[in-house]
């Protein structure tokens, strides 16, 4: 009986890693959900409006793509790589009757093509906005890009919005794609 049982846990382990959709090195940070005041005034410095395609990199539990959808009437499309958070973010848009305007996409922010955007939103460490600063290079000029808490390098910013939540003050950094130098 132990021999199976070994068998099984040894087929089990040796699934490899390479099946997964996505690999370690596509995660770009770790899941930390941005609170509302800071969605709010993200969409707000990012000036969204009704004919704003807003794309949400790292989108989580989807609520910069719904607030966009619900208070400014834009579509916006939210990538995640976390399947879980995608599912929970889906049944959150079709309770809301939103699905007309958001799309949840379970995938990499390194390999979606955010050219069809006039608004990214992201909330990654530095490290993983220098790593998306090629893809975010390829927007058409005068895409707006916001950044929650962490600036991109080597782009100046438009504007720097300081936000104070409780104890917690936050910094969001919007640019516009060729107006970065």
């Amino acid at each position: 009986m132990r021999v199976p049982g070994a068998a099984l846990l040894f087929a089990i382990l040796a699934i490899p890693a390479a099946a997964q959709k996505f690999g370690p090195t596509e995660n770009l940070g770790p899941q930390i959900p941005t609170p509302q005041i800071v969605v709010d005034k993200m969409l707000e410095a990012g000036g969204v409006t009704p004919d704003d395609l807003v794309y949400d990199l790292g989108s989580g539990d989807g609520r910069v793509v719904i607030t966009a959808a619900q208070k400014y009437g834009a579509r916006a499309v939210g990538i995640e790589i976390m399947p879980d958070l995608c599912e929970k973010a889906r049944k959150r848009v079709v309770s809301l009757g939103l699905e007309d305007r958001v799309r949840i996409v379970e995938g990499s922010a390194l390999r979606v093509d955010l050219t069809p955007a006039t608004l990214v939103t992201m909330f990654f460490m530095t490290a993983s906005n220098e790593r998306l600063r090629p893809a975010l290079e390829k927007l058409r000029p005068g895409t707006r890009v916001v950044s929650n808490a962490f600036p991109i390098h080597g782009w100046r910013p438009a504007d720097v919005v300081h936000v104070k939540e409780g104890k917690m003050e936050h910094t969001i950094f919007l640019y516009r794609v060729g107006q970065t130098r």
